[in-house]
């Protein structure tokens, strides 16, 4: 009961990524910054408390860092997203990524599509598709949106395969010092295109980025791995999907977003749900048989 509890909790902490992103001020491009800067900070304290020997060799860093630099490239997006439309237009979004997973895995792997797969992705991408045909006031957050579907699903697909050969602490901290690294050196170049009045967060950011960072990032994986050890990956997995459907509620009971969104992104919403469900039940099915 004590590891469900955890594994929910863990998802709440993750919808509220997006609720942060949009309450700080921030642009994307500064929001992330801070956001891994701080969070290898964390994770550099913690491998020196409790990781005896991290050392890996610079190719093996490289490695960490380019899927890092992937992962610091989706939050930029998902948070542009955000902040261009709404946490439940970014949210949404998300569940594209999917789709692009069904896409690129094969085509990395060099395996057959999945045809299964495809086919539940494309009623996800419909979903999308009457959402963004019809609420027109969103559609940079939505275009924006699925870039970030898109680098997220290319984020999971490489970190699968540096789990099976690094520790996890130490693939986070080098990912998050990479991030921290890269996007600090396109900043400059970045700020020069999208111009802020102020670099440095005042009081009120500063507060919620130490959360964001804390709880939302380092924390969200203390729980992640304390969860791995008594709950089957599947369910995990499962669960998580619930993440946008957390996320939509608390952005409606924080910002008041049902009153943003039209008819449209309800059924578009619906449908996304539907294909995740359905993807769900056949990927239990085909395990059991595999069984």
């Amino acid at each position: 009961m004590k590891h469900y509890f955890l594994l929910h909790l863990a998802i709440i902490i993750a919808g509220f990524t997006g609720i942060l992103g949009k309450v700080i001020t921030l642009n994307e491009g500064l929001l992330v910054w801070y956001r891994v800067l701080f969070a290898s900070i964390i994770f550099f304290c913690i491998m020196k408390l409790f990781v005896k020997d991290n050392r890996i060799g610079f190719s093996d860093r490289w490695s960490i860092v380019k899927v890092g630099l992937l992962l610091t490239a989706h939050w930029v997006f998902f948070y542009a997203s955000i902040k261009y439309s709404n946490v439940s237009i970014g949210v949404v979004c998300y569940c594209l990524s999917s789709f692009f997973t069904s896409i690129f895995k094969p085509l990395i792997d060099r395996k057959k599509i999945r045809l299964t797969e495809l086919l539940l992705s494309i009623l996800s991408v419909f979903g999308i598709a009457l959402i963004f045909h019809f609420d027109t006031s969103f559609r940079v957050g939505i275009v924006l949106g699925v870039v970030s579907a898109a680098l997220g699903a290319l984020y999971t697909i490489f970190n699968a395969r540096l789990v099976r050969k690094y520790n996890n602490l130490t693939i986070n901290f080098y990912q998050m010092l990479g991030g921290t690294v890269g996007l600090g050196l396109l900043l400059p170049v970045y700020l020069h295109f999208f111009p802020v009045e102020q670099f440095l967060p005042d009081t009120k950011d500063m507060f919620y980025l130490v959360l964001l960072s804390l709880f939302c990032t380092v924390g969200l994986y203390l729980v992640f791995v304390e969860v791995l050890k008594k709950i089957p990956v599947f369910t995990i997995n499962l669960s998580f999907n619930l993440e946008p459907i957390y996320a939509i509620l608390l952005a409606f009971l924080f910002f008041s977003e049902s009153k943003e969104v039209n008819f449209a992104f309800y059924i578009g919403l619906g449908i996304i749900i539907v294909s995740v469900v359905l993807q769900t039940v056949i990927e239990s099915v085909s395990l059991r048989s595999a069984k």
